[in-house]
């Protein structure tokens, strides 16, 4: 049997590379906390924000595709390994660690950077 959080990060991969961005977004809590440890000064509350960066991701990247690479549960905080590439770019590739509860993702912490 799959965890919940485990289930939140498929639908959350399936809506990035589904570049859907309302099933996308329904894996955020509606006052996500966003950090960037690696770049502070990208750090922000709020799914607004999400839905701005992502809908900008769809559009200048139209053959965005993310591989989960691995990733690990413990209460409820998960760990993805990630691998998002597109045209763009040469591809992004990191971690990122995940605070979920009530099926929607409530933190993040993103060690992204390009490749």
């Amino acid at each position: 049997m799959k965890s919940r959080q485990s289930i939140v990060i498929e639908r959350l991969q399936q809506g990035q590379n589904a570049h859907d961005l309302e099933a996308f977004l329904g894996c955020f809590a509606p006052n996500i906390q966003s950090d960037h440890p690696l770049h502070p000064d990208r750090a922000f509350q709020g799914l607004e924000h999400v839905r701005k960066n992502w809908s900008t991701i769809f559009h200048d990247i139209p053959d965005f595709h993310s591989e989960l690479l691995r990733s690990a549960v413990e209460d409820d905080t998960i760990w993805a390994e990630w691998y998002w590439f597109g045209t763009r770019r040469n591809g992004m590739r990191g971690v990122s660690i995940l605070g979920i509860q009530t099926n929607q993702i409530e933190w993040a912490r993103f060690y992204m950077e390009p490749v």
